[in-house]
């Protein structure tokens, strides 16, 4: 966890340096320029909303799809649900009455559920690779 010392010392590090190495989007860097001008644990919250970049998806459909721009099969969606899971499952351990987050929760497992009977149906193998891959019981 972030102390209140090092989100003041990025805040520091962030407005002092005008040129950034590492390239970042407009909309991200409004977003944690917003973020460094509020409260430490607001800070702390805003953080944690983009969760899931796109570089981060590219990367999930590079690995379990058959491209990078494969968003569309079967295999491609339902890592792309359990990664938003195990993301959703984390937020509810420490937000226990997160009723909506629940609700979504168990609407996005059954969505990944009906993915992968469908798969099931379609073709055995690739389901029985998936299932392995993503280590999700059967």
């Amino acid at each position: 966890m972030l102390s209140e010392k090092s989100i003041f010392g990025k805040k520091q590090a962030f407005q002092n340096s005008n040129t950034t190495t590492e390239k970042k989007s407009m909309k991200s860097c409004l977003y944690e320029k917003y973020a460094l001008s509020l409260q430490p644990s607001i800070y702390i919250q805003i953080l944690f909303v983009m969760y899931l970049t796109a570089e981060k998806k590219e990367e999930i459909f590079g690995k379990y799809g058959k491209s990078n721009t494969d968003t569309g099969s079967a295999e491609s969606q339902i890592a792309l649900f359990s990664y938003r899971i195990s993301s959703l499952t984390e937020h509810l351990k420490l937000n226990a009455k997160d009723y909506s987050t629940e609700r979504a929760l168990v609407m996005l497992v059954g969505k990944r559920r009906r993915l992968l009977d469908y798969l099931k149906t379609k073709d055995i193998e690739r389901y029985r690779h998936i299932i392995k891959e993503l280590n999700i019981r059967k």
